[in-house]
């Protein structure tokens, strides 16, 4: 299924992970002449991020999306982002061949239910030697979350819109994706679970987050009555799991890290 991101919106509740995008990039040992992929880049922000860092090289930021790329597009249209690209593409049917010296993406790769189409695309992009480096909900990620969005989705209410539901995340355990990445012909150098914490301001923020990224359980519902089923799942996880002194609100999520080569 295909979901409408409102791109202003994300940019506006995208905090948490754009926190994590950045400790990602600072990781990522860039050369000035670097051909980077980014798969997933969403608003645009870390993309540029990483055209900053790599000023003879060049980097290619595709999303599923065409609302995001039409927003990063707009948002990084200058003279001053001359080797940055946008295009729409899926994360499991890329169209490059030996274009890369390094494939980037944080918070996406969960939403490909199906891993070998993406690992094998990110195979052909990559250039000998190539090198991977992804960040994406793991095995355990959001679980309590989930547990409040679909105990409300099984309220009178909400269930008939439910019905044959299923949620799209794949959150993988580490030896699985490093098994497929094997598979695919990668030299696995890092494939771990990093335990996080997503910070919400207050209730407003977290409904700002639910509204913005959690997509296959609010596309159910009817437009005009999304706003309620996401103040009453924004609720249900607020009384299980009250904010602290300072009112904010904390999230447990957990994030399957790889690194990996493509061989010579």
């Amino acid at each position: 299924m295909t979901y409408r991101w409102d791109a202003e919106d994300y940019a506006r509740h995208s905090g948490g992970q754009e926190v994590w995008a950045r400790e990602l990039l600072a990781s990522l040992d860039l050369q000035a002449d670097d051909c980077v992929l980014d798969i997933g880049s969403g608003d645009g922000r870390m993309t540029a991020a990483i055209a900053e860092r790599v000023p003879r090289g060049r980097v290619v930021g595709v999303d599923s999306s065409t609302d995001m790329i039409r927003y990063a597009r707009a948002a990084f249209a200058s003279d001053r982002w001359r080797n940055l690209t946008f295009m729409p593409a899926d994360a499991a049917a890329l169209p490059f061949d030996s274009e890369f010296s390094l494939v980037y993406s944080s918070a996406t790769l969960h939403w490909v239910t199906e891993p070998r189409p993406a690992i094998a695309g990110i195979a052909r992009a990559l250039q000998p030697r190539g090198r991977l480096v992804a960040q994406m909900g793991g095995h355990g990620n959001c679980a309590t979350m989930i547990a409040a969005v679909e105990e409300v989705a099984r309220r009178p209410r909400w269930a008939g819109a439910f019905e044959n539901f299923k949620s799209p995340y794949a959150f993988h355990r580490p030896e699985d994706f490093k098994r497929r990445l094997e598979e695919a012909g990668f030299e696995v150098l890092e494939s771990r679970l990093i335990p996080k914490d997503m910070v919400h301001a207050d209730r407003t923020a977290l409904i700002g987050w639910i509204r913005t990224a959690w997509h296959p359980y609010t596309a159910p519902v009817a437009v005009a009555e999304r706003a309620q089923f996401i103040e009453e799942a924004a609720d249900r996880y607020l009384a299980a799991h009250p904010p602290d002194a300072g009112g904010v609100v904390h999230v447990p999520m957990v994030r399957l890290q790889v690194r990996a080569r493509k061989p010579g």
